[in-house]
């Protein structure tokens, strides 16, 4: 730097590149001796477990966790097959009893939390940075942007959309896993610092709670899953459309799951959406449809289209005949065995209609008392430094707005749509004096 030259606050406070873990890139913990030294280890440490995990979605048929990442002071980084080890019988249960009461730092742990559960992880208790960084305020609270924020480090995360089934797993994404727990626990420590200096620990707590409580739940698979698909509200009221949409899904999930490879790699559900809107019934029309004819090709122009070609064999299995069948018995179904229009939410407990326009055309006393409510949640998160759908969920206060009559007890009725104290304890009494 040049004599009287200043650095500018951009150039003082530019974060640091944050290329590999301290103690270097470890291996990949897969067998039985292996796991059980990891498990004396992390006992004989001290503190909260950082914790994540890596999923191979958009590759393989099922979310299971293909790695999992766990660091504590004293014990190291250690990266888990849980495949294999699940192969091999093992069992969590001495790892929980080694972790104990402490924090889980997790990261948006409602993306991990279940398949923790499902292979027999218990954590009892959580820390989520994610839900910390927002209660604090933050616009961006992506684990990258939080750790520039409040360490000055930034992670690379060039492999965050990779193939975690692969094996054996390259060095540098076994190095970018161990990064992601690399600095959750010094993390904490700063966002905690944070919480109590704004007032928000008790807050955070009850978050944690919940969201503990909620990733340890089995929640009920949806009725009609093929309702799913992307865009099939431009199918309208089309029954025999919807039909076929029914019939591509059934069809390309039964394979996928067969294959063990995502659904989207056999049939995208913009090919589903478009043969159920042209209903090809010969051969020259289904032909028509590239889409329907030729396997699905993945171009990200990045590595991950080696990965994607890796599925190829698998992709040409499926033959079109398969989407063609199911598309003639969808066209040659009775009327009686269509499906219905989506149902529609009924009785107290449905949710509220999420169109402003259709409240303000046709419920106008119902759309004011919601703009109301609105200004009030607004003038409350301005004054706390919180963000509105941390205060309370969009959903919740348009499922309240719209009740008629409105409930005597408005704390009453958020408890009952999942609202924490500390949210009620904020909101209701300000609430029921512009709720009329």
């Amino acid at each position: 730097m040049k004599k009287g030259q200043t650095l500018s606050v951009t150039e003082v406070n530019e974060p640091h590149l944050l290329k590999e873990p301290a103690a270097g890139v470890p291996d990949v913990i897969d067998t039985r001796e292996e796991f059980d030294d990891m498990v004396d280890r992390f006992a004989d440490a001290e503190g909260p477990l950082a914790a994540d995990a890596e999923r191979a979605s958009g590759f393989r048929y099922g979310h299971e966790d293909w790695l999992i990442q766990f660091k504590r002071e004293g014990a190291g980084i250690a990266l888990v097959d849980p495949i294999a080890l699940a192969d091999q019988g093992v069992d969590w249960s001495s790892f929980n009893d080694a972790i104990g009461d402490d924090d889980w730092i997790i990261h948006d742990s409602l993306q991990d939390l279940p398949g923790f559960f499902a292979i027999g992880l218990q954590p009892r208790s959580l820390f989520d940075t994610e839900v910390a960084a927002r209660l604090l305020g933050n616009t961006r609270f992506g684990l990258a942007s939080v750790t520039a924020h409040y360490l000055g480090l930034v992670l690379a995360k060039e492999h965050s959309a990779a193939d975690w089934s692969y094996r054996p797993l390259p060095r540098d994404w076994r190095n970018y896993a161990a990064l992601d727990v690399e600095v959750l626990i010094e993390l904490r420590v700063r966002l905690l610092s944070e919480l109590r200096s704004q007032g928000k620990q008790g807050w955070a707590a009850e978050e944690f709670a919940y969201l503990l409580d909620q990733g340890s739940r089995e929640h009920p698979a949806h009725p009609e899953p093929w309702r799913r698909v992307s865009h099939i509200t431009a199918l309208n009221n089309d029954l025999r459309g919807l039909a076929v949409v029914r019939s591509l899904w059934t069809a390309r999930d039964e394979c996928a799951r067969r294959l063990d490879i995502a659904p989207s790699l056999l049939l995208s559900d913009a090919a589903i959406i478009e043969a159920a809107q042209r209903k090809p019934r010969n051969i020259r029309m289904f032909r028509s449809i590239r889409s329907l004819n030729e396997r699905v090709r993945m171009h990200t122009g990045s590595e991950q289209d080696k990965m994607f070609e890796r599925y190829a064999p698998i992709q040409r299995s499926v033959r079109p005949t398969v989407w063609r069948d199911a598309i003639i018995e969808a066209l040659t179904l009775p009327s009686s065995q269509l499906p219905k229009t989506a149902p529609q939410s009924a009785g107290e407990n449905a949710n509220a209609p999420r169109s402003m326009k259709y409240w303000k055309e046709h419920h106008p006393d119902r759309y004011s008392r919601l703009q109301n409510a609105r200004r009030v949640i607004a003038q409350i998160g301005e004054d706390t430094h919180t963000p509105i759908e941390m205060i309370v969920k969009p959903k919740t206060l348009r499922n309240l707005c719209w009740q008629d009559p409105l409930p005597d007890d408005i704390a009453g009725y958020l408890t009952g749509q999942g609202a924490r104290d500390w949210q009620i304890s904020l909101v209701a009494e300000s609430l029921g004096r512009v709720m009329i």
